[in-house]
């Protein structure tokens, strides 16, 4: 994921705030240059991998956003948090393991740092239709 491009805010909000050594991002979704990639809502019946790459691009573009306020020589060390909204249909009940595609992500990224805790929550929608919407608190 490195390298990934800096998400494009699609409203009045920048991707993430530091405060010393920590880092909020704003909701990430699976936008590649601005544009959504996938849309919901996730659906109960299918298969989870349906959604594998809809979550990496979003969580990619999360640490992106964190990645993207540290100074030259700087690294993130972890993750603090991990929020995954999902934007499923009723019936749906597999959110954690949907998330698990993100923390997989972050695992591989950043090592066992990369874990953090986590929260999946089930909403009705999400901007722009989209299946999922990442934020996550990262520190160096």
């Amino acid at each position: 994921m490195t390298g990934v491009p800096q998400p494009v805010p699609q409203g009045d909000y920048i991707p993430a705030r530091r405060l010393g050594n920590v880092i909020h991002t704003s909701g990430m979704t699976p936008r590649l240059a601005g544009v959504l990639q996938a849309k919901g809502p996730v659906r109960a019946g299918e298969p989870l991998e349906a959604h594998r790459a809809a979550v990496e691009l979003a969580c990619g573009n999360a640490l992106a956003a964190a990645r993207g306020l540290l100074a030259p020589g700087e690294a993130l060390a972890g993750i603090l948090s991990l929020t995954v909204f999902i934007a499923a249909e009723p019936g749906f009940e597999a959110h954690s393991k949907l998330a698990d595609f993100a923390s997989a992500l972050l695992r591989r990224e950043l090592g066992e740092a990369g874990i953090g805790a986590r929260a999946a929550v089930g909403v009705a929608t999400l901007p722009g239709n989209a299946p999922v919407e990442i934020q996550l608190v990262a520190y160096l």
